[in-house]
């Protein structure tokens, strides 16, 4: 199975490659969630099964929410790496400079 599959993938584009990999990405990232909600449901049952909550034992139920995660930079500062940009918002103004001075975008590209 897995030679088709390669061989299907070899004959795709970039573009297509880059647009199934995200497809493969959501997929996992699914059947992740799912396979975390069926091992809690365990966990509640056994727990339950000896006349405990979660709670009780001192486990969370796992349905707090996922911290906030930082978009990782995209670009550096030639003139100083320590200041970087995700891409994301408002560009800062070393972008902005930079390209006054006629470097494009991708020139600054990690």
């Amino acid at each position: 199975m897995a030679k088709d599959i390669t061989k299907e993938l070899e004959k795709m584009s970039r573009d297509e490659l880059k647009k199934t990999q995200k497809q493969i990405d959501k997929l996992l990232t699914t059947l992740a969630d799912r396979e975390r909600k069926a091992a809690l449901k365990a966990a509640e049952d056994a727990a339950k099964a000896h006349g405990f909550s979660l709670s009780d034992l001192g486990v969370s139920s796992g349905k707090a929410k996922p911290s906030a995660t930082k978009n990782p930079p995209k670009y550096a500062n030639p003139k100083d790496p320590s200041q970087t940009w995700s891409g994301r918002g408002r560009r800062p103004q070393w972008v902005k400079d930079a390209e006054a001075e006629g470097v494009a975008l991708e020139a600054l590209a990690l």
